[in-house]
């Protein structure tokens, strides 16, 4: 294997000017001024040139302003950290306000690493169920419920989790009502804004979360794998407590987090990223708008009526019944979209796929719309 290792310097994704429908991505596409930041920053410990100790209290670059100013004001919370992602984020305050064998109240549309982070504390998961098809909804209500049937269990419930929207169906809950049933509980509310923070207008106050997480890849246009962690000031000083052995260190942080590029990205991007979610309304009726286009060509949209975000889940009997016949069965569907120049849609899935329309000019979606269009006109039912 070590005499062909040309392999790994042609790393080419084959997407340049290509239409870009993921939502994993959408949200996380460099500026033209993160993409410059990422290229002086580029190599290795970077960052780390400049920190006597604490990254979060570099001042040249700006990292300790960004950090304890510019964030904490944006997510209208008391103290932020950068993290690795947000499932880092989500861990960190689990490991730190939750004692093992407690139990984490969740959403039943929750992401797969919140239910990590749980395990990996050492904490059970009672999940809210959610209603069935078409719409996934969770009720609010279900929280208090949860609550109880833990502590009729003998369980004490040391946290909830919120997904906001949820990484699936894109659904809101009512984060406000499910933050009032926890404190009057007494119980912490962490909110899951991997695909929120950074696309739309988000006070961490005025929904009643005590915690909250975001995604910078997913969301914040940086380069990743990068997140943010947002505590009240009363969680905050459990959270980032300082390590015994090593008096200058977060220990949740492990001493320190993004010692590179990353950071970086974040920064250079962060007023573009203010300035969009001052459109988020723009935003949800472009989505709107697509979700109806895509229904009249046999697709179903799934979740929240009307939607509420940029994310969007179909079913589609029509594409199912194509890839029954169709030359390369399941995979027809991204080897149509490729040949048009658009990516984003999972290899194999006819189905049941997700897409994002988050910053897409309306042109570029009308070709998407078409492309579907031509798709299912060319390709003969099974």
């Amino acid at each position: 294997m070590l005499d062909n290792l040309d392999k790994f310097t042609r790393l080419k994704r084959g997407t340049a000017g290509a239409i870009n429908i993921d939502p994993l991505q959408r949200g996380g596409i460099l500026t033209p001024e993160a993409r410059e930041a990422i290229v002086e920053w580029a190599d290795g410990y970077s960052v780390c040139d400049f920190c006597t100790g604490a990254l979060d209290e570099i001042q040249n670059p700006p990292i300790r302003e960004f950090v304890h100013q510019a964030l904490p004001e944006f997510l209208d919370v008391d103290e932020v950290r950068i993290t690795h992602g947000a499932r880092e984020g989500m861990f960190a305050a689990m490991h730190s306000l939750c004692k093992r064998g407690e139990t984490v109240v969740a959403d039943g549309n929750v992401h797969y690493t919140t239910l990590l982070a749980a395990e990996l504390s050492g904490l059970k998961v009672e999940l809210v169920p959610a209603s069935e098809k078409p719409h996934y909804r969770v009720d609010p209500e279900g929280y208090g419920e949860a609550i109880e049937r833990a502590k009729n269990r003998g369980e004490k419930v040391g946290m909830a989790v919120l997904t906001y929207p949820d990484g699936n169906y894109g659904n809101l809950v009512d984060a406000e009502a499910v933050s009032e049933i926890c404190h009057r509980e007494e119980i912490p509310l962490m909110l899951n804004g991997a695909y929120s923070v950074g696309r739309m207008p988000i006070s961490a106050k005025r929904l009643g979360a005590d915690v909250i997480v975001g995604s910078g890849h997913k969301s914040m246009a940086s380069s990743g794998p990068i997140g943010v962690l947002g505590a009240s000031e009363e969680l905050a000083s459990l959270i980032f407590r300082r390590s015994k052995l090593v008096p200058n260190k977060e220990i949740e942080m492990l001493g320190c987090t993004l010692r590179g590029a990353g950071v970086l990205t974040m920064m250079a991007s962060f007023p573009a990223v203010v300035e969009r979610t001052k459109r988020w309304d723009e935003e949800v009726e472009k989505a709107r708008w697509f979700a109806e286009e895509m229904e009249r060509l046999g697709m179903s949209l799934q979740g929240d009526r009307p939607h509420h975000h940029d994310l969007m889940f179909f079913n589609s009997e029509v594409l199912y019944e194509i890839s029954q016949t169709a030359k390369k069965g399941r995979y027809f569907l991204y080897r149509e979209l490729k040949k048009r120049k658009i990516f984003g849609i999972k290899p194999g899935l006819t189905r049941r796929f997700k897409l994002s329309t988050y910053l897409l000019p309306r042109e570029d979606l009308e070709t998407v719309l078409s492309a579907f269009e031509e798709i299912v006109a060319l390709h003969p039912k099974a």
